[in-house]
């Protein structure tokens, strides 16, 4: 199973402010929805409820929500433990690519552990005013697999682009 983290982050490391997205692009939420519909999506609670919840759980996607709180209820999705056991339930059921949807905690629990096979990044060609970052990442570990540029329009505040990263696997 390829164990996949997505995220829009901004030219300084900015992934939210206040518990929630700092822009407001479209395309990068069609972009998100056709990536990890059909997967397992694997998010943080307090991730999970900045998502608004008309939206939760995520249609079409396993959600599984990743908490300390033992009675932690989240209706239409499965509580999680940790990020371990959730790939572990995403892999026993037989899927082939898992999604770590975010926030910052854990994003940076599977970076710093090793856990991310492949990064969907939407970068925002911006510098925006946040309080949570993405993790660094180191460009030594990791090889360019695509890229799409998308220019700032009437719906886009700020240009991104879509950019794909795999792991370099060091034998």
């Amino acid at each position: 199973m390829i164990v996949s983290a997505i995220a829009a982050v901004a030219d300084n490391g900015i992934i939210g402010r206040d518990g929630d997205l700092p822009w407001h692009l479209p395309d990068d939420m069609a972009y998100f929805q056709r990536t990890t519909r059909g997967h397992h999506v694997i998010t943080g609670r307090k991730n999970y409820e900045s998502i608004p919840p008309k939206y939760r759980p995520l249609k079409g996607r396993v959600n599984l929500v990743v908490t300390k709180d033992p009675g932690y209820d989240a209706p239409g999705a499965v509580v999680m433990s940790s990020v371990e056991e959730a790939l572990e339930r995403a892999r026993n059921a037989g899927e082939d690519e898992a999604f770590i949807i975010g926030g910052g905690q854990i994003y940076a629990h599977a970076m710093a552990k090793g856990l991310v096979d492949r990064i969907y990044l939407t970068l925002v060609h911006a510098e925006v005013a946040g309080d949570t970052r993405f993790p660094l990442l180191d460009p030594a570990e990791w090889t360019e697999r695509s890229r799409q540029r998308h220019e700032a329009d009437e719906r886009h505040i700020h240009a991104f682009s879509f950019v794909v990263l795999d792991r370099r696997h060091v034998p």
